[in-house]
């Protein structure tokens, strides 16, 4: 023997399992506050450090006491000869770079130079001083 299920039950079924499907079928990401979204930031990428700037960055890393930058007075680039004259006059140098097309060099040391003969570099050599104290 079956059982008749009266036809208002099964309009009810029906409607409630309609209000169930479309209230769970809701947009999440409505905003409910009355403020204005905020806008997402994005971090801009560091600028890509390039020449001088990135050859002392690279003797920056080597953590070095003193970093001093060597140049001719008269601008031009730094040919053989100065290049001997450095090496002999500042030996306590570890990391030597040219940069600035040659008209620089980037020193690195672990040595106090004003001990050795920095005032017989300076006498021919534009000096800057770098050193992180």
């Amino acid at each position: 023997m079956t059982r008749k299920i009266p036809t208002s039950g099964l309009i009810g079924l029906a409607v409630l399992s309609a209000a169930l499907l479309l209230m769970s079928c809701t947009r999440s990401n409505i905003n409910t506050s009355s403020s204005p979204a905020e806008p997402t930031t994005q971090a801009s990428p560091s600028p890509v450090k390039t020449g001088f700037e990135a050859d002392l960055d690279y003797v920056n890393r080597g953590q070095y006491t003193y970093v001093l930058v060597f140049s001719r007075k008269d601008g031009k680039p730094l040919d053989k000869n100065d290049g001997a004259y450095l090496r002999t006059n500042a030996p306590q140098v570890v990391d030597w770079v040219t940069t600035d097309q040659g008209k620089k060099v980037i020193a690195g040391t672990n040595f106090n130079l004003e001990k050795g003969n920095l005032n017989l570099l300076k006498k021919r050599f534009v000096v800057e001083d770098y050193s992180s104290k």
